[in-house]
């Protein structure tokens, strides 16, 4: 009885098929990139499977096949805006002074944090009406918590702590003006009960 030879078994990813994964994994990127500057110049209602088509100078066909929803498309924004800013946040509560870290990014705000802040401020304010939006919209103030539990463990004090930060980014936004992070951290620490 002849054996036949095994056939090789092909590797779980082939270099072609990782090289279409990258490809898409950076048009992605891009029109999420694109969803974020039509927020940002017309706010979340401007969402729309077209405009964020043009403002990516693709056809809307291609967007579809990424984002099949505008809650899809929405929720993936939120997210890539949340997770850079937990990010941030995650390696501010690392160093010596949390809370001098969080000025700073607070500060950036009203500079070259701006796009991330309106768009962030925009989708959170969406999530209020569409639920799907609502656990990444919460993602940043759970980990500004965590920052403010490294000074406490009063839940009162985190609370206020966090509703300053978020109240701060707000005026920031609002007043279009240079923001100083000592005052901003002074703030923060007058919220945690501290100075």
């Amino acid at each position: 009885m002849e054996r036949r030879a095994a056939k090789p078994t092909k590797s779980a990813k082939s270099p072609a098929t990782d090289g279409r994964r990258a490809r898409g994994e950076r048009r992605r990127a891009e029109l999420i990139d694109a969803t974020l500057k039509v927020i940002e110049r017309d706010g979340a209602d401007g969402v729309t499977h077209r405009t964020v088509a043009r403002e990516a100078d693709v056809p809307p066909g291609l967007l579809t096949y990424y984002f099949a929803t505008l809650d899809e498309l929405l929720v993936a924004a939120l997210s890539a805006i949340a997770d850079e800013y937990v990010a941030q946040l995650r390696e501010i509560d690392e160093h010596d002074d949390p809370l001098a870290g969080l000025a700073a990014l607070i500060a950036t705000t009203a500079g070259t944090g701006r796009r991330r802040a309106v768009a962030e401020r925009e989708l959170s304010t969406l999530a209020a009406r569409r639920p799907a939006l609502r656990p990444t919209a919460k993602d940043w103030r759970e980990a500004v918590a965590d920052i403010a539990r490294r000074y406490t463990t009063d839940p009162l004090s985190v609370e206020t702590m966090v509703a300053a930060a978020d109240g701060l980014c707000a005026a920031l936004l609002l007043d279009c003006a240079d923001a100083d992070p000592g005052h901003i951290r002074d703030v923060l620490a007058r919220a945690l009960g501290q100075g």
